[in-house]
């Protein structure tokens, strides 16, 4: 007879085995996937774009510190969850953004957009959209492209098809537009970029395909529809995809865990509402680029969407 186990009655919550993935080094993939594009956005905006990045993860690298430690909490920014969220807000900004418009954004982003939920995990919203947010109602002059960097051999098509209609933008080069030959947020228009690191973390399973899918989807399916209607009004689905922080926002910003479904149809779901409500807003709202308002809107619809569960097994 065997001698009694203690142990072997001892109760305890899931997971019972770890799968090895931290925080740290989920964080630490995204980031090195967001090095293509960041390398593109200093290519062709040199120190400019450098300094709104260094002084964006800066920013929101020492905002948690300070959080913490009014909180009475042991710091975790080494898990670079602060540097992820500096890191994106700084993609959402033009590379002409003043210092104090970085600051402000990047500090609320963190403080707004996570720390008062409790930290990691328990916010709604996705962080640096937050921060975005914020800047863009409050000053919306600082948040557009200065005028000095319409001075590049670079066109604005988002703003261009807003102010002057389609015609201002049938010219336009697709290619040129995927290789980020276009203002807008520093990183996010750095299409082959963006699109090279949100594939890497599909293929290492950092993140789902379904919420970039759906996301994908429903720009094209919309955007289709408009297009069908007036094809000499509405541009194309192409031209949506390749302009503002579509692609960065599927794969980098929709998939943010806490604040996105966890399950299949719910995530498919979610990805077309945010790619729906991208093309309405860019054709009927007052804002160029959609991405950052459209996924903050469809954030409030996440606990909607986790209702959508399977049937009980042996449920009538």
């Amino acid at each position: 007879m065997k001698p009694f186990n203690p142990f072997s009655l001892t109760v305890s919550v899931p997971p019972h085995r770890h799968c090895g993935v931290t925080v740290r080094s989920r964080m630490l993939i995204i980031l090195l996937a967001m090095v293509p594009a960041a390398a593109m956005a200093v290519t062709q905006y040199g120190i400019a774009g450098f300094r709104v990045m260094a002084l964006s993860m800066a920013t929101a690298v020492l905002t948690e510190i300070v959080c913490d430690k009014f909180m009475g909490r042991e710091s975790q920014i080494s898990d670079l969850h602060a540097m992820f969220v500096g890191l994106a807000f700084a993609f959402l900004l033009p590379a002409s953004a003043p210092w104090w418009l970085v600051t402000i954004g990047s500090a609320s982003s963190i403080i707004l957009g996570k720390m008062m939920f409790g930290g990691l995990g328990g916010s709604p919203f996705c962080a640096p959209l937050i921060g975005w947010a914020l800047c863009r109602i409050s000053w919306p002059a600082f948040m557009d492209i200065d005028a000095t960097m319409l001075t590049m051999d670079l066109v604005y098509p988002l703003a261009q098809l807003k102010n002057f209609g389609l015609q201002a933008v049938t010219a336009t080069d697709a290619q040129a537009l995927f290789l980020g030959k276009q203002l807008g947020g520093l990183g996010v228009v750095q299409i082959a970029g963006v699109l090279m690191g949100g594939l890497v973390l599909v293929m290492r399973k950092h993140i789902s395909s379904i919420i970039p899918v759906g996301v994908i989807a429903g720009v094209i399916i919309t955007a289709g529809l408009f297009n069908m209607i007036d094809p000499e009004v509405y541009a194309p689905p192409v031209f949506h995809l390749l302009t503002g922080s579509t692609i960065f926002g599927a794969f980098f910003l929709a998939t943010d865990g806490p604040s996105s479904p966890n399950r299949q149809i719910p995530m498919l779901l979610f990805g077309m509402l945010v790619g729906i409500m991208i093309i309405i807003i860019r054709v009927y709202g007052i804002y160029p680029d959609g991405v950052p308002f459209a996924i903050l809107l469809a954030n409030l619809f996440t606990p909607v969407f986790e209702r959508i569960r399977p049937r009980s097994f042996g449920k009538r």
